[in-house]
């Protein structure tokens, strides 16, 4: 793995703090219509950010890019990696596979997956979201796509033991506009979506945020263009030795943000358990052995 691999949305994030006010206006911007805007030349981007060109210069130097080219081919390189397919992600990384036992290989990548992805994150930002998620006065709607939607079932099982008014509602196919056709202002959708990024989910969180719902949002390193609608969104590294996508970070992000939210409120939560062990009593759902 590169010393640095992090992405140039994830580099601007985490130097933010240090920049000048006209390096910050260029990050927003470029931040605002990511990776698009940062696609053109150097004399489109500084006029959309409404800054100088040797701005947009030192702030590719300040990311750790040797200039304004060389940020351009990193924004290219993952463009591409958005979009590509199983069969080329096995092939990228099969060409300088090491020598180890894929079990090591593959759990060395997740769990530098797991540091990255937690570092990257403001913890009041997360608070926030789980916040959001606990509000009791608020319906939330949970969804994902084609592969995510396991995280998005996963949130959904436990999040409805711990509150009322959750929906599991389905993010592609013809079924979503039923559930955006019931979500009121104030309400929350958590959304989870990965590379290949998902149509259907992006016109159900344009339909949710002209609604008035706030978006949490579970991505990938490079961002879904929902985030742009997202009050909260969190980047999650999912790169993994396999033609596959690994969802152990994003996983850790539900688990963390299930256990805030339970914690929120723990006497409601305990006595909606409660209720609900005595109904699996009674349905004699679990073997007990006494």
């Amino acid at each position: 793995m590169a010393a640095d691999d992090r992405t140039v949305a994830e580099r601007l994030r985490a130097r933010f703090e240090d920049l000048t006010r006209a390096e910050r206006q260029l990050a927003d911007a470029m931040l605002r219509d990511y990776p698009m805007l940062g696609l053109g030349s150097i004399t489109a981007l500084a006029e959309a950010a409404h800054v100088s060109s040797p701005t947009v210069v030192r702030l590719a130097r300040k990311l750790g890019y040797g200039g304004f080219s060389d940020l351009q081919a990193a924004l290219r390189d993952e463009l591409q990696a958005t979009i590509s397919n199983p069969i080329a992600r096995h092939d990228r990384w099969a060409e300088d596979a090491p020598a180890a036992h894929a079990l090591n290989r593959f759990a060395d990548v997740a769990l530098s997956n797991m540091r990255q992805t937690i570092s990257s994150i403001d913890p009041a930002d997360f608070d926030a979201a789980a916040a959001l998620l606990a509000d009791r006065r608020r319906a939330v709607f949970v969804t994902g796509g084609r592969i995510s939607h396991a995280l998005a079932d996963y949130l959904y099982t436990h999040l409805q033991v711990i509150r009322a008014r959750v929906t599991l509602a389905p993010g592609h196919g013809a079924t979503w506009p039923h559930h955006a056709l019931e979500i009121r202002a104030g309400d929350v959708l958590m959304m989870f979506d990965m590379r290949r990024y998902e149509r259907d989910l992006l016109r159900f969180a344009e339909a949710a945020s002209e609604a008035g719902a706030q978006i949490v949002l579970i991505t990938d390193q490079w961002g879904s263009p929902i985030a742009k609608l997202a009050a909260h969104s969190f980047h999650a590294r999912i790169e993994a030795p396999s033609a596959w996508d690994s969802n152990v970070a994003p996983m850790v992000l539900v688990e963390a943000l299930l256990a805030a939210v339970e914690a929120r409120d723990w006497d409601d939560t305990r006595e909606r358990m409660r209720r609900l062990e005595a109904l699996f009593d009674r349905s004699r759902t679990f073997r007990k052995f006494t």
